[in-house]
């Protein structure tokens, strides 16, 4: 069964068969190998898998971004970034990294942190001279850090299938969104330096004082946000919400850059987003049920266990190997809704915090967003810097290098994870 389940997912996506719909058929196919051929099972796991008051935040945190994008919030943080880094060596791009990463506190979104980050900063970089395939391989890279920061959209979904507290994942995400962002700047540091960038102009009180003062509304965002969370004023549902209605406020009445025509178009784009998210929740669901039912996770378990032995350092070698090469053929969504109920058993096993190894896998994935031939962002990349998935690919390789040896660092440095988590929560 495990075979069959392989090829048909692979072989459906392979075909160029939208996630969604390889999962509905891979299930049909896993359904009439076990005889067992039921719509109305396939429908009622589908709504089970929708029906979660934590997904709730998902469509909210979407339009949160939107609405950042088109307010006016997303560009002002970019000001801000490049008021405190402008004036270094090649400091276009720390400001790329430091924007996304501050991005990244109110999105939870990759393909909108990459999408508004890149279309401001890409063309100002391409203009001032800097290399247009590094400049893009660093904002696509860096847009990986938006579901890793809190709030994060696939943290939520972790949460829901592993029943943990999403707020610890929210936290344990902290420390390896900041390290990622110090790693590709100093990648960035190392080819700058190689091409003799010129600094621009010297570091301005005065204009940092400006910049601050304009983005205020735009920083106080990510405190309300992790703020609410933290003290436990709020969950992340309520938080998602509060986001949206805060972004609006600011955009309409302080920034004035939002126009009422434009919010059918950003509940649009925001409706689309959400429904692909959750159609692909509800088929995983279904595909996990079938998954259980056929006891893979126990075959897989039982071939991890023969692997590792009774070693925790090899089993999560083996494991991150896999999630690296599942992140290359699959979106981070349908990865870690397919994988997270067949591994967590496992490590479970293993006497592994699930806090922890939910981060460990979301980051992993989280690579698989830059890593052809399916990253999601790579396309985004491509859009906006108009080169080839050749070009950009071959630019971005060692960003990847770097953010896998990250990966492995909070790998077999646990606390990197969990210090936050478990200082907060005494």
């Amino acid at each position: 069964m495990l075979t069959i389940f392989l090829a048909a997912l692979f072989g459906f996506v392979l075909l160029s068969v939208p996630i969604a719909f390889a999962l509905i058929l891979t299930t049909l196919v896993m359904m009439f190998f076990m005889h067992a051929i039921s719509p109305a099972l396939l429908i009622q796991n589908i709504f089970r898998g929708i029906d979660s008051f934590p997904l709730m935040a998902i469509p909210f945190f979407l339009l949160a971004g939107e609405i950042m994008n088109v307010g006016g919030i997303s560009k002002r943080i970019v000001l801000f970034a490049k008021a405190l880094l402008g004036h270094v060596t090649g400091g276009l791009g720390y400001v790329t990294v430091m924007a996304s990463m501050l991005f990244a506190g109110v999105s939870g979104s990759a393909v909108a942190d990459t999408s508004a980050i890149g279309s401001l900063l890409f063309p100002i970089m391409r203009d001032e001279g800097y290399d247009t395939k590094k400049s893009a391989a660093l904002f696509s890279s860096a847009g990986c850090i938006g579901p890793i920061i809190p709030p994060s959209i696939p943290m939520i979904l972790y949460g829901v299938i592993a029943n943990v507290s999403i707020v610890k994942l929210f936290l344990g995400g902290i420390v390896p969104g900041i390290l990622i962002g110090l790693g590709l700047m100093f990648i960035w540091y190392l080819h700058a330096r190689k091409k003799h960038y010129r600094a621009e102009g010297k570091f301005s009180f005065r204009v940092a004082a400006k910049a601050t003062v304009s983005a205020f509304w735009a920083l106080l965002l990510p405190i309300i946000i992790l703020g609410g969370i933290i003290f436990g004023i709020y969950t992340p549902t309520e938080a998602a919400v509060i986001a949206v209605v805060y972004a609006t406020i600011v955009s309409f009445f302080v920034y004035k850059e939002l126009k009422i025509s434009d919010l059918p178009k950003l509940l649009i784009n925001a409706g689309k987003s959400t429904a692909v998210v959750m159609l692909v929740c509800g088929t995983a669901t279904t595909a996990a049920y079938l998954i259980t039912t056929a006891q893979i996770p126990a075959l897989l378990a039982s071939t991890l266990l023969n692997l590792a032995g009774n070693s925790t350092i090899i089993l999560m070698l083996v494991v991150n190997v896999l999630l690296l090469l599942v992140g290359c053929v699959m979106d981070l969504t349908p990865a870690l809704l397919i994988m997270a109920p067949m591994l967590l058993p496992i490590v479970t096993k293993f006497g592994l915090n699930p806090i922890y190894f939910g981060v460990v896998m979301v980051v992993n994935l989280c690579i698989g967003l830059i890593t052809p031939p399916v990253g999601n962002i790579l396309y985004v990349g491509c859009s906006i810097s108009k080169l080839s998935i050749a070009e950009l690919v071959k630019a971005i390789i060692p960003n990847i290098l770097i953010m896998i040896a990250v990966l492995f660092l909070i790998t077999y440095v646990p606390a990197t994870i969990t210090f936050i988590p478990n200082l907060l929560s005494h």
